[in-house]
């Protein structure tokens, strides 16, 4: 997603810089340690190694990737005096950051619906019974893809500078943009609307057997289970708007770019820093919502608390009993 701008003036390109690291450098290090925080607390609480978790765990290492090369994202559209290889390689591997994350958040959103929506039938789905393959499906054809450009479909001439005019051709960007990103994001839309459609209809079958038992309890436990769905929708669709449309805004700049329409740098910019990075906090919001991903961090910090709180008390003892002490020998003079 590389943007066709306007040739720019020396004092241009510094503010530009100087834009990318102020926006994509905060980002990327929060999406770092976020991802870190979240890994480690799966890896090390072994209570939650099951088939969803591993698929989490994948699309964690892939956001931790994508976290890494957002800030090489925006700089894409500066020039470069690199060799063939090097130029490749430094295009191609954001781009591939970028597909495995989403590639991975797609396996991770069908695997939640095949739970859902199929509960009987569920582990003998090859998706459960063969995870290591399905995890290798998740990165190798992101991996395929972006390494087209290398295998010939380029505009690479003998003495090309190090562009991504030269690395990317103009159908190759319209195929990621249109035949693999927006249905890739569509996809997981349509997949998280039924998912929430299967769980209303579930909540209506359940409100019918509280209104045949009519006590308060279950009208307060029903009302309950109404306020969370209403929470839950609201942090799907606030996430969409937050994380997803920017994205979009991104990929449709991008083309239009592409059709020669000129863009103010600093929108530009804007855009992709925001853009990229917003997409890419999503797996760090499903993963803070559930308690269990961080129980670890939750019991080691109990733990401290508990025993700051048994040295304070211990040295509040031994004062008093010095006071004590010191007391006595005061009345024994």
């Amino acid at each position: 997603m590389e943007f066709h701008l306007k040739n720019s003036s020396a004092d241009d390109l510094e503010a530009q810089r100087q834009l990318i690291v102020l926006l994509s450098s905060p980002l990327s290090v929060f999406i770092i340690f976020s991802n870190l925080f979240i890994i480690v607390g799966i890896v090390f609480n072994k209570k939650i190694h099951n088939t969803a978790n591993y698929f989490f765990l994948s699309l964690l290492f892939a956001d931790l990737l994508t976290g890494v090369a957002l800030p090489c994202i925006p700089h894409m559209r500066f020039d470069k005096k690199f060799g063939y290889h090097v130029c490749m390689i430094s295009y191609i591997s954001p781009n591939f950051f970028f597909l495995s994350f989403l590639a991975n958040l797609l396996m991770v959103h069908y695997e939640k619906y095949l739970c859902i929506i199929y509960p009987l039938r569920y582990h003998s789905i090859w998706v459960h019974r063969c995870v290591p393959l399905a995890l290798v499906i998740a990165w190798t054809l992101p991996l395929f893809f972006a390494c087209l450009p290398m295998m010939g479909w380029n505009n690479w001439k003998i003495d090309s500078n190090c562009s991504y005019k030269y690395v990317f051709t103009n159908a190759y960007i319209y195929m990621e943009t249109y035949g693999v990103v927006i249905p890739s994001i569509l996809a997981i839309a349509f997949i998280t609307v039924k998912v929430l459609s299967v769980a209303r209809k579930q909540l209506k079958d359940i409100k019918k057997l509280h209104r045949s038992v009519q006590s308060k309890a279950a009208i307060e436990l029903e009302h309950q289970m109404d306020l969370r769905y209403a929470r839950c929708i609201a942090i799907v669709s606030l996430t969409f708007l937050v994380c997803w449309v920017p994205y979009i805004a991104v990929l449709q700049v991008s083309v239009l770019a592409i059709a020669h329409y000129e863009f103010s740098w600093w929108i530009i910019l804007t855009l992709t820093c925001v853009g990229s990075g917003s997409a890419a906090i999503i797996p760090i919001i499903l993963g803070l919502c559930h308690r269990e991903y961080t129980e670890l961090w939750r019991n080691l910090f109990s733990r401290y608390c508990c025993k700051r709180r048994e040295t304070l008390s211990n040295l509040h003892d031994m004062t008093s009993k010095e006071e004590k002490l010191q007391d006595g020998l005061t009345d024994v003079k």
